[in-house]
């Protein structure tokens, strides 16, 4: 039994029906974008401890934001927070499935308070399965309305999500409802958004949080109106992309899309792929008896998170220590944030230490989540090494013994106009202390905090190709080929490896992986990994991945994100490959994710039978 706990629509309801009324063509689909979870490399563990001598409870544990933690816990457990210490460190792989508290987490502090001993926590890898916070697990029923040209006019969707037994977050499905649109200029939209209670595990933001799902809808309605109205599928988006001049774009459901180039970044990606080359590809694929199939998708996803962050810049003789909220979960952060640093202050890279994860030392900060890390402490640490910098100046002046407007900054350096007279960060810390200047009594350093609400909105395009063996129903990705607008890219090598990973998590989803739970009991039908599919090195090919750099105006640096990218379209375009194949048959049939062989075999043998009936 389902129990509703959220009913609410947007959009302009009377004209979106008014565009459907005058459409040429009204395009209709049904999707279920299944339930998978995160399976992070290290299970969950928790370990607490209570000082009687101090009162205070200590608590090691991966998460993606120990300040957070640190604030739910002592709510749970009715303590002032000053008595709470969380340590976070490396984290062993999140995707989300860490960003909120676990029951245990509270329970280890309680138990060693009542037992008066440390306390351990740690999940079996079953264990996991059944109880770490899951993703997606959304159904969607989408209609486009088309006019005569191939313009669309509008699109409704209704998506309901299963929060599961108790609510953890809303996230999956307020995040998929800003972007139902997509990338594309639709004039109207109407989204009925409902969440409903169910006898499963409780879902949460799962890498992409909600954008594969609404982007998998768009897409794959796309490709089903180019074929039931016989328009070439590239061209139909051409048709109906946005265009850069057009930006910042409001779409029919409100959010307020930054900056892109659609149509560029779908042009690079045709020649990324070698689109040109790819039917001399299903020519030889057919020749050897396989079904050759393209792939595409275009996406748009949104980057937010929590708003507030914070940087303690720390200069000493030896180097600069920044203590930022945002920690990582692999994603190489103490490398970014250093390269951010060093360059803002003029100091070379292996002079900066990044401190993160300890709540008795970070004492503010947002965590790592919805893609906001580099957009968030990049921007603090630019506006901290500002305030260095100006406080550093007043300090060098009252040194050189010259007014504080004759001090000049450049690369490091501090000069006094019309002298020689230079000196730099690390002799400026050593004498800090010296001058008897009450602000640099405790040595030079700086607290800035900052606040930013507006979304960014990281877009690109995906194609992929496959061979699909008729008999068996085994297939193969060949190719794959991904143009992604991450805005100012700080490292491009990181970069590229978020999205190689995400890639993975997306086509995972897409032929592999599912939680499968009997829908009377709720009971969790795969356990362990015998019998949850994973992404392995020899089952993805390697991938050509371009970096497009198109800058935000929402922040100083011009980053939108780029850690979730790869996921977003991916399921989508595996699935668009997959009915491509399928299409040399006959009218291919929907296949529900994941589309394991035997899915594929029994569409396959369905539309030969469809054949059949048609010519018999």
């Amino acid at each position: 039994m389902l129990f509703r706990s959220v009913d609410s629509t947007f959009g302009d309801v009377a004209a979106t029906d008014a565009a459907f009324a005058r459409a040429a063509h009204v395009v209709n689909a049904t999707y279920h974008i299944g339930r998978v979870t995160g399976v992070p490399l290290e299970p969950r563990a928790a370990l607490g401890s209570y000082d009687a001598a101090t009162g205070r409870y200590t608590l090691y544990a991966g998460s993606g934001g120990a300040v957070r933690q640190k604030r739910e816990i002592a709510e749970v457990l009715n303590l002032d927070p000053d008595d709470v210490r969380v340590l976070s460190f490396d984290v062993g792989g999140n995707f989300g499935t860490r960003n909120r508290t676990y029951v245990e987490f509270g329970l280890v502090l309680w138990a060693s308070k009542k037992l008066g001993r440390p306390v351990k926590f740690r999940a079996e890898r079953s264990e996991c399965f059944l109880t770490d916070y899951q993703g997606r697990d959304l159904v969607t029923d989408v209609s486009l309305a088309i006019d005569a040209s191939g313009k669309f006019l509008a699109m409704r969707a209704s998506n309901l999500s299963n929060v599961g037994a108790r609510c953890v977050s809303l996230s999956p499905l307020s995040k998929g409802s800003g972007l139902i649109t997509g990338s594309y200029d639709i004039p109207y939209a109407t989204l009925h958004a409902r969440a409903v209670y169910s006898n499963t595990m409780s879902t949460q933001a799962y890498r992409s949080s909600g954008r594969p799902e609404v982007t998998f809808a768009i897409e794959r309605l796309i490709d089903k109106a180019a074929r039931e109205t016989g328009m070439d599928r590239f061209e139909l988006r051409r048709k109906n992309l946005i265009a850069p001049k057009q930006m910042p774009f409001t779409n029919p459901v409100g959010s307020i899309y930054d900056s892109g180039e659609y149509e560029i970044n779908m042009d690079r990606l045709l020649r990324l792929a070698d689109w040109a080359g790819a039917a001399k590809r299903g020519e030889d694929a057919a020749k050897r008896g396989k079904l050759f199939g393209v792939g595409f998708a275009n996406y748009v996803e949104s980057s937010t998170g929590s708003p507030k962050e914070r940087a303690d810049l720390i200069v000493r003789p030896e180097g600069v220590e920044v203590v930022i909220g945002t920690q990582p979960a692999g994603q190489g952060h103490e490398t970014s944030f250093a390269q951010v640093t060093a360059d803002l202050l003029g100091i070379p890279f292996d002079k900066v230490t990044i401190t993160l994860g300890d709540t008795d030392i970070v004492s503010a900060g947002g965590g790592t989540h919805s893609g906001r890390s580099m957009r968030h402490a990049g921007t603090v640490i630019a506006l901290g090494a500002e305030d260095l910098v100006a406080k550093a100046s007043r300090l060098a002046a009252k040194l050189f013994e010259v007014p504080e407007d004759q001090i000049a900054f450049d690369a490091g350096i501090f000069s006094a106009a019309g002298t020689n007279s230079t000196i730099d960060w690390f002799e400026l810390a050593a004498r800090a202390p010296g001058t008897g200047l009450p602000e640099f009594a405790s040595g030079l350093k700086v607290r800035r905090d900052n606040e930013m609400h507006r979304q960014v909105f990281p877009n690109g395009a995906c194609m992929c190709e496959i061979e699909i063996d008729p008999e068996t129903g085994g297939l193969e990705i060949t190719r794959y080929a991904t143009v992604d607008d991450v805005g100012r890219c700080i490292n491009p090598m990181i970069v590229h490896g978020q999205t190689h990973g995400g890639i993975a998590q997306g086509v995972g989803q897409a032929l592999w992986e599912a939680c499968v739970v009997d829908p009377d009991s709720g009971q969790p039908l795969n356990g362990s990994l015998m019998d949850y599919g994973m992404p392995r090195f020899d089952n993805m090919p390697f991938f050509k991945t371009e970096i497009a750099e198109v800058l935000s105006p929402t922040n100083p640096f011009g980053v939108k994100a780029g850690g979730e990218g790869g996921t977003t379209p991916a399921p989508a375009v595996i699935m668009s490959a997959i009915d491509d194949a399928l299409s040399k048959l006959g009218t291919p049939v929907e296949i529900p994710m994941p589309a394991t062989p035997v899915k594929i075999w029994t569409a396959i043998q369905q539309i030969r039978a469809a054949n059949a009936a048609r010519s018999g």
